[in-house]
């Protein structure tokens, strides 16, 4: 009896006397796959992880220079010459449209990408291209064949592809002399053509492989061509002398 009296009355108490470590009950034991606190693809540090996708950069603060000084110089002047006080009454830019007839791309497929890749880097605007709507067999046109590209501007990258036109691109023309004055459609747009695409300074010359052209229109807010004139004269446009 003394014995039985000396031996522990469980085993928690066995282990303890030998020195190993009482074991846990099956309810308090952790899963296997456990794991440490945190985000799991975040590798424990407990931060959520992006989204992977690339963060767009903010656009440029502050008006254009075309834009702040219509705004400080050229309305005033309008006002006076035409005798109006109502600023919303003065004409003014509403679009510029660049488009590009890349005809040649029915034979080379990579004239297309080139020029519209080239479009892009002028107007800093991704260029959109054109499908023919029917078919011409003349042409050797099918219908829903691309033909060419274009870009429609509005806001700050119009005045900003305007002053870099009338700044950097015109002077670097061959032989230039002015653009033609009487280039109206009667409703005060202005077009115009550019032969080359390395009069930007954002084309490099050396990669050219063949010269694209394309077609330059500015709308304004009125319908008289003289008003119309008369605004781009100020905004530095170089005419030709009649």
């Amino acid at each position: 009896m003394a014995d039985e009296e000396k031996k522990p009355k469980d085993k928690h108490a066995e282990a303890g006397a030998s020195g190993e470590k009482p074991q846990k009950a099956k309810g308090g034991d952790k899963p296997k796959g456990d794991k440490p606190k945190g985000d799991a693809k975040g590798k424990g540090d407990g931060k959520p992880k992006g989204d992977g996708k690339p963060k767009t950069p903010p656009p440029p603060s502050g008006p254009a220079r075309l834009q702040e000084r219509y705004k400080k110089e050229i309305a005033q002047k309008l006002g006076e010459k035409l005798g109006r006080s109502n600023p919303n009454s003065l004409p003014k830019l509403q679009k510029i449209c660049v488009n590009m007839g890349v005809g040649k791309a029915l034979q080379d497929k990579n004239r297309m990408e080139q020029s519209a890749d080239q479009l892009t880097a002028i107007t800093g605007q991704k260029a959109q291209v054109t499908k023919a709507r029917v078919a011409v067999s003349g042409f050797r046109l099918r219908e829903n064949n691309e033909i060419g590209c274009r870009v429609t501007l509005r806001g700050k990258r119009m005045y900003e592809f305007l002053d870099r036109l009338i700044s950097v691109a015109l002077p670097r023309i061959r032989d230039f002399r002015g653009v033609n004055p009487k280039s109206f459609d009667g409703n005060g747009n202005y077009s115009m053509g550019l032969a080359e695409q390395v009069v930007f300074p954002e084309i490099d010359p050396d990669k050219v492989t063949f010269t694209q052209g394309m077609d330059v229109t500015i709308v304004t807010s009125t319908h008289s061509d003289d008003e119309a004139r008369e605004l781009l004269r100020l905004f530095g446009m170089p005419f030709r002398e009649a």
